[in-house]
């Protein structure tokens, strides 16, 4: 689909139904609330993105082990560096058992980066082709999705939903496994050098496990509640942003910043409640700790004294497993938290890849050589919803005829464009292009045969030569400048700082609305495709930009068939036909001059929209 473009929130926005960014309330259907905390349909899912890179996920898994062991054995090598060689004086001996620690402690460093830097590669690269999978599902979507569904919520699942899910894939369950495999090894440890020892750690867990399951409640509502408004404030400052003109226009800056500020300050004392409560649980596992530490230390050392059941050594190795019990057990808290927020994440990433691609091209397209372009709707039957938008429209347009339409708002006319450009399929009767329905056609020969411009054209970001060869990305400077000058754009493109490598700023600021339109105008000629769509490409400028729109479209068209939706008298009198729709019905057809006479609808609507304008 060529030459053409939204205003300035997208490709073809002058074609979207759904109008305006998301608000505050919008944002609700972002992750913000948690999941459950496990699903066995989304972990499998989940997981398709990891068996392309199971050999980097094993290879991991067996650092992970590595680590473990190698922190579990250094304890017992120091123990017996000091039961069996520090006590005898045998510092040959002692040497070669710390220096065996020293090595174990060295190898699990090693363990870890290198687990650490294979699974950083996984992780981009899984988080490359999760991204990767939904860009491209979006780009196939209807746009009955985009106008129910705002680009905010989009930008969400494709960014922080999918980084969200990495993050537990990547990263998230191997270290969790990590933990597991280094508490169960340090238990069997503990259990083995020092039964009653052993007990004593343990019996502080209850207490422990007490605390962290309240705190961790009590900080995941907390949590949820920051993130709720952090939405919020995120939605209120995107509209502000977005509406500055008109804030500044009505001098409402200062209840503008009130609003901001009153949800900026709900944002801060959410978030102080939230840290609050999450700073409680590190200290309460550093308290148990230190019990555990104390209590050993008083119990250990009066079984060494006492009994002799417990060495020196075994307690000095008890001392380092204790650190080593209680620190997994504090992070595999946090993955609990990080588990559900992953799981709600991925509801949403699956829910957008589970979203229907309604419209297909055909298994076998046709493909039309040399497209004439000739037009025609067959009984053709729409609606967006329940209503019918489009009841039983049918006409005709040879190869080079201009159809005009008409209508009130909401008669029809953008729902005819976008039936034939394909955007919606009909829900009875037939678009048909050089007599073929455009369900059998190609996509390509489709979208180089029919191009748009719109009312309020949107420009990408880059130059503006960047802009007009869009449609064909291999044309040359010579081409880009020749689609200019046919366009009437050249002459103000070189008075420009850059001429045609001048940036186009965001939202196009830097230009006119009658530039825009110039370089969309471009842009199709460029495209030269056989079909052209003008969709109120004049209204809303100037008169003496519209002259030059006028002549740039008069050289557009000659020889193409057209349909053109139009308000102004100036691109309506010159169309071979005119459709007069009202309620989804074409009410009326026929020249400008014929129907005038018959003094019916079309009558109506010259009174009360080109009174104004040059008389028949």
């Amino acid at each position: 689909m060529m030459g053409g473009g939204g205003g300035g929130g997208g490709w073809g926005g002058g074609m979207n139904r759904g109008g305006g960014g998301p608000g505050p309330g919008m944002l609700a259907n972002v992750a913000d609330v948690d999941g459950a905390v496990y699903d066995p349909h989304i972990t499998r899912r989940a997981l398709t993105y990891v068996r392309p890179y199971r050999g980097g996920v094993a290879f991991s898994l067996l650092m992970t082990f590595a680590q473990a062991a190698l922190l579990t054995i250094g304890p017992i090598w120091t123990k017996v560096a000091i039961d069996n060689y520090v006590s005898t004086g045998d510092y040959i001996g002692m040497t070669v058992f710390l220096g065996l620690t020293l090595l174990a402690y060295f190898g699990s460093f090693l363990a870890n980066w290198a687990q650490f830097q294979v699974m950083t590669v996984v992780g981009q690269r899984m988080l490359q082709s999760m991204r990767s999978d939904m860009v491209r599902h979006i780009q196939r979507l209807p746009l009955q999705y985009f106008d129910k569904t705002p680009a905010g919520v989009v930008v969400s699942r494709v960014i922080n939903d999918v980084q969200t899910v990495n993050e537990l894939l990547s990263n998230g369950i191997v270290q969790a496994l990590s933990d597991v495999l280094t508490l169960t090894f340090t238990v069997m440890a503990m259990v083995i050098l020092a039964p009653k020892l052993a007990l004593v750690t343990f019996a502080v867990m209850p207490l422990m496990v007490i605390a962290v399951w309240i705190f961790t409640e009590k900080a995941k509502v907390a949590y949820r509640r920051s993130r709720i408004t952090i939405a919020t404030l995120t939605g209120e400052f995107a509209e502000s942003f977005a509406g500055v003109r008109v804030v500044q226009a009505f001098a409402r800056e200062d209840a503008s910043f009130e609003q901001f500020d009153a949800l900026n300050e709900d944002n801060r004392v959410a978030n102080i409640k939230a840290n609050t409560l999450s700073s409680m649980l590190l200290p309460i596992v550093e308290l148990c700790n230190a019990a555990a530490t104390v209590a050993v230390i008083a119990y250990g050392g009066w079984l060494m004294v006492n009994g002799g059941e417990v060495t020196l050594g075994v307690l000095v190795a008890f001392l380092a497993y204790i650190t080593r019990f209680f620190q997994p057990i504090r992070t595999l808290t946090q993955f609990y938290n990080q588990l559900q927020a992953a799981t709600a994440a991925a509801e949403k990433v699956f829910e957008l890849l589970d979203e229907p691609i309604t419209i297909h091209e055909a298994q076998e397209p046709v493909v039309i050589p040399h497209v004439r372009g000739e037009v025609e709707f067959r009984d053709v039957t729409f609606s967006y919803g329940r209503e019918p938008v489009l009841d039983d429209v049918s006409f005709h347009a040879d190869p080079g005829e201009m159809i005009a339409l008409v209508g009130h708002t909401g008669a029809g006319k953008t729902t005819i464009a976008s039936l034939l450009c394909r955007f919606y399929d009909p829900v009875a009767g037939a678009v048909l292009l050089d007599g073929y329905d455009l369900r059998e056609v190609s996509f390509k020969t489709l979208r180089s045969s029919i191009g748009l411009v719109l009312q309020d054209n949107f420009l990408f970001s880059g130059s503006i030569g960047d802009n007009i060869r869009y449609g064909r990305p291999e044309a040359s400077q010579d081409q880009i400048i020749a689609a200019a000058k046919v366009a009437n754009a050249h002459e103000f493109i070189m008075r420009m700082a850059d001429g045609y490598e001048t940036p186009v700023l965001e939202r196009a600021a830097n230009l006119s609305l009658g530039q825009r339109q110039l370089i969309a105008i471009a842009r199709a000629v460029l495209a030269d495709p056989r079909v052209l769509i003008l969709d109120e490409a004049t209204s809303n400028i100037d008169s003496q930009t519209e002259l030059l729109v006028q002549q740039a479209l008069g050289k557009l068209l000659a020889g193409r068939t057209s349909l053109v939706i139009a308000h102004r008298l100036s691109t309506i009198r010159a169309a071979d036909q005119v459709l007069v729709l009202d309620g989804g019905r074409v009410i009326e057809r026929g020249t400008h001059r014929t129907l005038l006479a018959e003094r019916g609808h079309y009558f109506s609507l010259y009174q009360q929209q080109f009174a104004e304008m040059v008389p028949a």
